[in-house]
């Protein structure tokens, strides 16, 4: 192998079949396979996140220091340096994973600068470097966000901070993100509100704060449309961390804001199930929201340890979860523009740099096998048709007059008169947990 290469002992990985032993080798994910009338890759989307995987803190916790081996760091003290250096090492994690996509905040690819101009200028460079990366391999951006989080400016917030400077900072970020992801071509933008939300409503104006990060939101609809800006926007919801309430807090919660303030035609939703197992749902719950209501734009494919209080982003492994997921992206169709983006860290215990692949091999394999196994229920149909039965009584007349809004109480009234007592109907949810169980145990 090259000596330039960051994992000279790892070579690209290779679909070997579910029998394979090989820890470096897909035994689900086989790109090409066509599922459902379409290759297996294009299902999926597979994206990997920048900062986790490559800036991320290195293993340090509030409760200890670095742990993670990142040898490709050592001796670089220059930031441009340090930053290039990186995108060499991504480029060729993903160049030997097969991925097609990747997706970065802006000053995780970039140092920031002590100045809004020196920012830009940084900017500017890198990405520079990440287009030549990317015409060298042919890999794509899925999105870019801003990062308006990590600065201490931002401790009250971005779009929400009750100081106008600060808010207007928060538009030149946004701003600069914008020209960027287009400059490299990419086909989402992504806002994640992680301190617009409150600590305590003592100090707070929460109106004002809503009402100021939507009229945010129509600068940034405005701008997109005068540069002819064609990425699509996604807002990810999260209930809380670092602030103890945010406002976009689930996906009903969001799709309602949106609703509020006529955005809802401009933005669709980025979910993430660690997220929507922080604010009390099932694992699929806020993916299945934004999808039946048409919003579900990408995904942040990761999962959490609900024993823990907190945002764990660990590999999604669980191939029950994996194929509930995959079953709601058939049924719509795929993600369009949106792809299952790895916004995943490895533990802060696995700290050689092959533990990178591992992570990501083996959750490329677990959504695989549940886009194997969601193939088999969307086809076969069982489970929808179980579903169908239950709310059959609304394919009636006096049901479909009230879907469409041709009712009245009276003839509601009317219509319960007719039938007497409703008889008890069991729901069967044993039986459709049997079923399902048929399609992933077998």
């Amino acid at each position: 192998m090259p000596s330039d290469e960051f994992f000279p002992n790892i070579s690209p990985i290779q679909y070997e079949g579910p029998d394979s032993k090989d820890p470096f080798a897909f035994k689900h994910y086989n790109k090409d396979e066509v599922i459902m009338g379409k290759p297996m890759k294009d299902w999926l989307r597979f994206s990997i996140c920048f900062w986790h995987t490559f800036v991320g803190g290195g293993g340090q916790d509030p409760f200890g220091e670095k742990t993670l081996n990142r040898p490709w760091e050592d001796g670089i003290t220059d930031p441009i340096a340090l930053a290039k250096r990186r995108i060499d090492v991504a480029f060729e994690l993903f160049t030997k994973l097969k991925i097609d996509y990747y997706t970065f905040h802006d000053f995780d690819v970039a140092p920031e600068g002590a100045t809004i101009a020196e920012s830009q200028a940084n900017l500017d460079t890198i990405t520079d470097y990440l287009l030549q990366k990317q015409g060298e391999t042919g890999i794509k951006l899925l999105w870019a966000t801003q990062n308006l989080f990590t600065n201490k400016r931002y401790m009250n917030g971005g779009m929400t901070n009750p100081d106008l400077s600060v808010y207007c900072h928060a538009a030149s970020q946004i701003k600069k993100v914008m020209d960027v992801n287009s400059k490299l071509g990419g086909e989402n933008h992504v806002f994640w509100g992680g301190r617009e939300g409150y600590q305590s409503l003592l100090n707070t104006d929460l109106k004002k704060e809503c009402d100021n990060m939507a009229a945010m939101y129509r600068m940034v609809v405005d701008y997109g449309k005068r540069k002819g800006y064609t990425a699509q926007f996604l807002i990810e919801p999260k209930p809380r961390e670092p602030t103890k309430h945010q406002y976009d807090y689930d996906a009903q919660t969001t799709l309602a804001f949106l609703a509020e303030y006529g955005l809802e035609k401009e933005f669709k939703l980025n979910i993430e199930p660690n997220h929507t197992t922080l604010a009390g749902h099932e694992f699929e719950h806020d993916i299945y929201v934004a999808s039946v209501y048409g919003k579900l734009g990408s995904i942040d494919s990761n999962s959490g340890d609900t024993l823990l209080g907190w945002d764990t982003d660990q590999f999604p492994m669980d191939v029950v979860k994996t194929t509930a997921i995959m079953k709601i992206v058939l049924e719509q169709g795929g993600l369009g523009k949106g792809g299952l983006n790895f916004d995943c860290k490895v533990r802060r215990e696995s700290t050689d740099p092959d533990d990178l692949f591992l992570g990501h091999i083996g959750a490329m394999d677990a959504y695989a096998l549940g886009l194997r196994k969601a193939a088999a229920m969307v086809e076969e149909g069982q489970l929808s048709g179980m579903v169908g039965e239950r709310y059959a009584s609304w394919e009636t007349q006096m049901g479909v007059n009230i879907q469409e809004g041709k009712a009245t109480l009276e003839e509601c009234e009317e219509y319960a008169k007719s039938q007497g007592e409703p008889k008890l109907t069991s729901a069967k949810q044993e039986l459709f947990e049997m079923v399902r169980n048929g399609y992933l145990f077998k």
